[in-house]
């Protein structure tokens, strides 16, 4: 097999729904970093042989293949094919996987793997209704939900919270947290991975985007604590808009490439992948699989949680997270170091990529080895990829 390694990774800023990439264009954020990735890369873009694209919505402005549209307005040649995929919130995150898949095949010497999400434009669930905004699972086979009786994910976080007697005061600590250390984190100077992005203020200005627009500097906990819950009666439950991941709208695309051409053509490699996953797992409770899915990737990678030196898992809710620290037991410094969705937002199928940017950036920056991936998925899935840097 060939060795697939990782040679540039980006992201945009991550938008607030309704906020300064309101007025732009999935297809127009995703070209963005496309043209990003290659020119730091310094790698023509004819030399690509695929793009592949995670997007989640596929419907609208994000429908009719995006990434082949989204590759073609970054100004990538004709010949290079395009194609779009959905693993939810894991999406971006497989296309990654299988553009590394086929550079390990040797079917392809340098792909692109990429995700993009304009939560703004292209309302979730827009894709499974054609009729009034989405309000239930009641489109679906009524012969699956008879098998298994599917739930918004925030009621399944509800339930994982009841099944591991969390609390309220709990979930809303992690949220501040996450909030806390993007802060930090941005003022730093850090989040090296973000490109600069055209965007508009809320007047209507030009802005150029540099940082997450949802991140806080100020944490009003009072505020925080007096939330209503999402699906619960008051006192009744712990998710509330704060403890629960932004909606969001950003992009982000890894550059891969195999191991050999890319050192003759003269490129730096920064990391080589030691696992990559993805599994099943409950459909109604949702959450059980990153656990799932970080054993099996260490067991792969022949690696324990100590080994691991930077720790990405998606922050969809907070529930998510504390039931799977619970599990894993690992080093919480380690874990989400500069915040997570709950700060800086989740763009469906845009976010794994731009974790895996994200965590390279934060290797890179503590001098550490290996880095974990991990991102609960809509009905029952997790995705997982251990990347090791390459100094």
């Amino acid at each position: 097999m060939q060795d697939a390694v990782i040679i540039e990774a980006v992201r945009t800023p991550f938008g607030k729904r309704g906020g300064c990439f309101r007025d732009t264009r999935p297809d127009s954020l995703l070209a963005h970093v496309l043209s990003a990735v290659m020119e730091r890369s310094g790698l023509p873009s004819d030399r690509v042989e695929d793009v592949i694209c995670g997007t989640v919505s596929q419907a609208g402005e994000q429908g009719a293949n995006i990434g082949r549209l989204g590759s073609l307005l970054a100004g990538f040649p004709p010949e290079v094919p395009g194609v779009t995929l959905n693993r939810m919130c894991g999406s971006g995150q497989q296309a990654v996987h299988f553009a590394s898949q086929a550079i390990a095949a040797g079917d392809a010497q340098y792909v692109v793997a990429c995700g993009v999400e304009s939560m703004t434009r292209v309302p979730m669930f827009l894709d499974l209704t054609l009729g009034p905004p989405f309000r239930d699972f009641s489109s679906l086979n009524p012969e699956l939900l008879a098998r298994y009786p599917l739930v918004h994910q925030a009621e399944s976080a509800e339930r994982l919270a009841t099944l591991y007697s969390m609390t309220r005061s709990e979930c809303d600590a992690m949220a501040r947290e996450s909030h806390r250390r993007a802060h930090a984190a941005r003022d730093a100077g850090h989040f090296k991975e973000i490109v600069p992005t055209p965007a508009r203020t809320a007047g209507g200005a030009p802005l150029l985007a540099s940082g997450d627009e949802g991140v806080r500097a100020v944490i009003d906990e009072a505020k925080i604590a007096a939330l209503p819950l999402l699906f619960r009666p008051p006192g009744q439950g712990v998710i509330t808009a704060a403890n629960s991941s932004q909606m969001s709208d950003g992009a982000a695309a890894v550059l891969i490439g195999e191991a050999a051409r890319a050192r003759s053509d003269g490129l730096r490699i920064r990391a080589r992948f030691r696992a990559r996953v993805a599994i099943g797992s409950d459909p109604v409770i949702q959450f059980t699989g990153v656990a799932a899915a970080t054993k099996l990737a260490l067991r792969r990678a022949g690696l324990s949680m100590a080994d691991l030196d930077w720790i990405e898992i998606n922050e969809a809710f907070a529930p998510a997270v504390i039931a799977w620290a619970r599990e894993m037991e690992p080093d919480m410094s380690k874990v989400n170091p500069w915040g997570g969705a709950m700060a800086h937002g989740h763009p469906l199928g845009a976010t794994a990529a731009g974790l895996l940017a994200k965590s390279l950036s934060g290797l890179e920056h503590s001098g550490g080895q290996f880095g974990l991936v991990t991102a609960c998925i809509g009905h029952g899935m997790a995705t997982a990829t251990i990347i090791e840097r390459v100094h």
